[in-house]
């Protein structure tokens, strides 16, 4: 029990996922192009090299057999020991906090892919992590980190805000909006106790929930503030007086090193340079990692030669460079934002209440997968799945 009887989000969003786990890294990466390159070298590869360049373990190698990933109809499912074709169309995903890329939507090349996710995935999902913790760090925002993609980021488990697709079935204590709505006078919306859940959430992963209409109404501007930034949907956010990073001196064609003047506010790729980059957005970190560092390493830390992740791209892409000024923009802003901490919460809606209602404990049902099979998903080899 928290010190304020605060309930968990673990009981208020009862169903979570262990993230994906890839096995090997070449199937995901910064430059879908680079991906489809790899799939062709593979499908060019014979015998004892394809396994070599696969990268086998124990959970997949090319004689594993294993159905097609849930919504991904461009995935084969024939062993790939001797599969041919063109490579499934990337999809986008969530490599690291704040790291937006790409993989191969394709079963047979992730050791773990936990098809319960990518059945809920769809443009209204919101899937919800923990973000990765510092030792010894002093938590703000964010303390959840929401993705519109599907999340490849361990360790954190996943919780997508619907159990079924196209925004159906909150993912929530079942009787919880009910409850909220009888203490707040109207009924909030799942994205808005999504919202208040970013906003409010503390480091033990409780949250304090109020039924007081003035503090739900400060959460919930917070709150989607923080839901609009970490997903965007195609939006372009502005640092504030409308100021924008750009590019002041042209990036090299394959930048080397990331360095940051404070003084000059300004982001160096080698001789290149990106300004204005404010302080707050080089030294944004999650679990003690600067995002800006560790995107820029994702792009340009060297494969061993001869791999499949050794395949990318000549020069710097065009789209990294705007990808990199709407990142810088993102953590800006972020670094504006702090949670919602007040030393108390205003008329608390505890879990002993809850209990009481008999919202929590949540049904053993809710913390499963919801049944969702809308039409046929193919099993290995071309068979119908039987779910």
């Amino acid at each position: 029990m928290t010190h304020d009887d605060a309930p968990l989000l673990a009981d208020l969003m009862p169903w979570s996922v262990a993230p994906p786990r890839l096995g090997r890294g070449w199937p995901a990466g910064p430059d879908a192009a680079s991906l489809k390159a790899r799939w062709d070298a593979l499908m060019k590869a014979e015998g004892p090299d394809r396994e070599t360049l696969f990268e086998p373990t124990r959970s997949r190698t090319p004689h594993t057999a294993v159905g097609q990933l849930p919504g991904q109809a461009g995935s084969g499912t024939q062993k790939l020991a001797r599969a041919s074709g063109p490579c499934p169309e990337p999809v986008r995903v969530l490599c690291a906090p704040f790291d937006e890329q790409w993989l191969i939507p394709d079963q047979r090349l992730i050791d773990a892919a936990r098809p319960e996710l990518w059945r809920v995935a769809d443009e209204r999902q919101v899937f919800v992590l923990e973000a990765p913790e510092a030792p010894g760090s002093a938590r703000e925002v964010p303390r959840l980190l929401v993705t519109s993609l599907l999340p490849l980021l361990r360790p954190g488990r996943i919780r997508p805000l619907f159990r079924r697709p196209d925004g159906q079935e909150p993912n929530l204590a079942p009787g919880l909006l009910e409850h909220l709505g009888t203490r707040l006078g109207s009924v909030p919306t799942p994205l808005d106790v999504l919202a208040w859940i970013t906003a409010t959430a503390r480091p033990d992963l409780s949250v304090p929930l109020t039924g007081d209409t003035d503090a739900w109404a400060r959460g919930l501007e917070l709150g989607h503030r923080l839901l609009w930034l970490m997903r965007r949907d195609g939006e372009r956010p502005k640092l504030p007086g409308g100021r924008r990073p750009y590019v002041r001196a042209p990036l090299p064609s394959r930048p080397l090193a990331l360095r940051y003047d404070r003084d000059e506010e300004a982001l160096l790729l080698d001789e290149g340079r990106i300004s204005p980059v404010p302080p707050e957005a080089w030294d944004f970190e999650v679990g003690g990692v600067r995002v800006l560092e560790q995107w820029f390493t994702a792009r340009v830390a060297e494969a061993e030669p001869g791999t499949l992740a050794a395949i990318r791209p000549a020069t710097w892409p065009q789209p990294w460079t705007s990808e990199l000024l709407e990142l810088i923009t993102v953590l800006a802003l972020l670094a504006e934002l702090r949670p919602l901490e007040e030393p108390e919460v205003p008329d608390p809606v505890t879990a002993t209440e809850l209990r009481e209602a008999g919202v929590l404990p949540a049904p053993a049902s809710a913390r499963r997968p919801a049944s969702v099979l809308d039409g046929p998903e193919e099993g290995p080899e071309g068979q119908l799945a039987l779910l």
